[in-house]
């Protein structure tokens, strides 16, 4: 069983219960690149830019029939539900700003409403994908504005998972504020600090990435649904232009307002970079985190050693008992991958051309795909690694006993001159700073111990002048 559809460039045969048409058949066999539809929160976003275009529409009687608009609603909220996402098929990556995907949505509400009010798919006479379902809209409206939401449901979703990921090290904080550990600068041994500071600057910077994500929302809040093909609003009703946009927001929730400009709004993409570059900043924090945690858990007896990451899985099939990193070279992967689609989007948003970018959907699948990829990174991090990371305290206290650098937490007690002694006679001995510092008089065991305490190392510079053991200049 099939119906045959019709466009301008001839006739096609389709499954007779199809809910896509002709447009999405064409765009399926013109497209087949990634082999992936369109990012499910677009369709779902799709279905509220619809929605608000046949409510505003039915408003000012321009779907006059009462059984035509109650089944186009009942598919809009099909769709915006998910229910139809399926039937959003065609690539994520596809020519025509997004027309594709625009057509594809037109056609299954169409057909859905047709199947709601007992009409045979492809009765267009009765509900047609372009007469009541894409009246007073452009793909050039649209896309655009469907993107904007699904990127603010998506920026969500990461914001949600980034504090979590937050939390987590700052439980890691309060729980390793006693370990002191030798600090590093450059890959060299630096001065004291704890393993608990260590964790809350991490927790520090996703502060500071879950502020960018909160703070970009605003950015995408300005959306150009009215201006139809070029930002003009050529074809559509003036109180529809004024109207629709109110409508969306109603049915979102979400703050959303019409831009000033909808010809600037129209033809530029920059907003997404900037999104897309705040996104990055995450990627990049978590390469680093993640860098420093397989390193502070290296060897563990042949490298530092100092923390112990959860036991993901056997690391070798050769070497007995070895355990790798697993999860944050998952994470440094996704982070990376997420870098790479950033430039992607960034050259997609720059080849725009006069008063349309022709290159959206590439930005809509790169700054989509990366909200999920990063806010499910987040999310194995935090409960797969950062929530179990431990101490290995006796590493770390061998370290600060036998590392020179620990001689720069005597200062305050010896001097610079008396302490630069000690690290040589602890070099050329070498017995370790520890053993070196008592057994040549310059400190007690106990002063040693008090110099180099977490309360010691953690407090910000010393407030009076600290009694000398041995003299010497400071």
């Amino acid at each position: 069983m099939c119906r045959t559809e019709t466009d301008a460039l001839g006739s096609r045969n389709l499954s007779a219960g199809a809910l896509n048409g002709i447009h999405t058949l064409r765009a399926l066999e013109n497209f087949p690149l990634r082999g992936q539809p369109v990012h499910p929160s677009l369709a779902r976003a799709y279905g509220a830019v619809k929605l608000a275009a046949l409510r505003t529409n039915r408003s000012l009687g321009y779907v006059a029939d009462a059984g035509i608009a109650d089944a186009l609603e009942r598919a809009c909220l099909e769709l915006v539900e998910g229910g139809l996402s399926s039937e959003i098929v065609v690539d994520a990556l596809q020519g025509g700003a997004g027309t594709s995907t625009n057509m594809n949505v037109n056609e299954v509400l169409a057909n859905r409403a047709l199947e709601i009010l007992g009409r045979p798919s492809g009765s267009y006479d009765v509900v047609s994908p372009s007469d009541h379902v894409n009246l007073h809209q452009s793909t050039n409206d649209t896309f655009p504005t469907a993107l904007r939401i699904a990127a603010i449901w998506g920026l969500r979703d990461l914001e949600r998972a980034v504090l979590a990921l937050q939390e987590a090290f700052q439980d890691r904080e309060r729980a390793l504020a006693h370990v002191v550990k030798v600090g590093r600068t450059e890959y060299q041994d630096a001065v004291l600090t704890t393993l608990g500071r260590e964790m809350g600057a991490y927790a520090e910077a996703l502060s500071r990435d879950r502020w960018r994500l909160a703070k970009c929302e605003e950015r995408l809040r300005v959306v150009n649904l009215g201006g139809t093909a070029i930002g003009t609003g050529l074809a559509a009703p003036r109180d529809y232009i004024f109207r629709v946009t109110d409508v969306l927001r109603e049915i979102t929730g979400l703050g959303l307002a019409r831009a000033e400009n909808l010809v600037d709004a129209t033809q530029n993409a920059d907003v997404f970079v900037e999104v897309s570059g705040l996104v990055k900043a995450l990627a990049s924090s978590l390469i680093k985190i993640s860098g420093d945690l397989r390193l502070l858990s290296s060897g563990p007896e042949g490298g530092f050693g100092e923390i112990r990451l959860p036991a993901r899985q056997a690391g070798s099939s050769i070497m007995p008992g070895k355990v790798n990193p697993v999860i944050p070279e998952a994470v440094t992967q996704a982070a990376i991958l997420a870098i790479g689609r950033d430039n992607a989007l960034t050259m997609a948003a720059s080849m725009g051309s006069l008063e349309l970018n022709p290159f959206l959907p590439l930005v809509a699948h790169c700054l989509l795909e990366n909200f999920d990829l990063l806010a499910r990174a987040c999310t194995v991090f935090g409960t797969h690694c950062v929530a179990g990371i431990e101490a290995d305290e006796a590493s770390c206290r061998r370290h600060v006993e036998n590392a020179t650098a620990s001689a720069t937490a005597l200062v305050p007690l010896i001097g610079y001159a008396r302490a630069s002694e000690l690290v040589g006679l602890a070099r050329t001995e070498g017995g370790g700073l520890k053993v070196t510092a008592v057994g040549h008089g310059f400190v007690t065991a106990e002063q040693f111990d008090a110099c180099t305490s977490a309360e010691a190392v953690s407090r910000l510079g010393f407030s009076t002048p600290a009694p000398r053991a041995g003299g010497g200049a400071r």
